[in-house]
C-alpha cells in the first residue's frame, strides 16, 4: 500500500513530538521498553540522509530540534512561503523515497 503525504504528516508530527519529549522516551525505556516511534524515526532518519542539503537542514530544524516554519524562515532569512515550499518538497522526497524502498522490500 503506497504512503500518502497524509500519513508522512502524521508521522512527522509524532516525530517532532518524540525529539520535543526525547527525555522523558529515553528515562521511560528502562520501565516499559522501546516504544514503537522509534521504528517511524528510524525509517525517517535513514531516508533523509540521501537527501539535499536544504531538506536534510529543514527536517533536523523543524522535526528534531522543534522550530517552526516560522521561526525557521526568521532564523535563515527566507519567507515564511519559501520554507512552507520546501516543507512540501520534503513531504514529496519522503512519499517517494519511501514507497521506493516498501517496494523494494516486497
Amino acid at each position: 500500500m503506497p504512503i500518502t503525504l497524509s500519513l508522512i504528516r502524521e508521522d512527522l508530527k509524532n516525530i517532532k513530538y518524540y525529539y520535543a519529549r526525547k527525555k522523558v522516551f529515553d528515562e521511560a525505556f528502562e520501565s516499559t521498553g522501546v516504544n514503537e516511534i522509534m521504528e517511524t524515526v528510524n525509517k525517517y532518519n535513514n531516508a533523509i540522509q540521501s537527501a539535499n542539503p536544504k531538506l536534510y537542514d529543514l527536517y533536523v530544524s523543524l522535526y528534531l530540534q522543534n522550530h517552526t516554519q516560522e521561526s525557521l524562515s526568521d532564523m535563515l532569512g527566507y519567507t515564511p512561503e519559501y520554507v512552507h515550499r520546501l516543507n512540501k518538497s520534503l513531504l514529496k522526497f519522503f512519499q517517494t523515497k519511501l514507497n521506493n524502498a516498501e517496494s523494494k522490500s516486497n
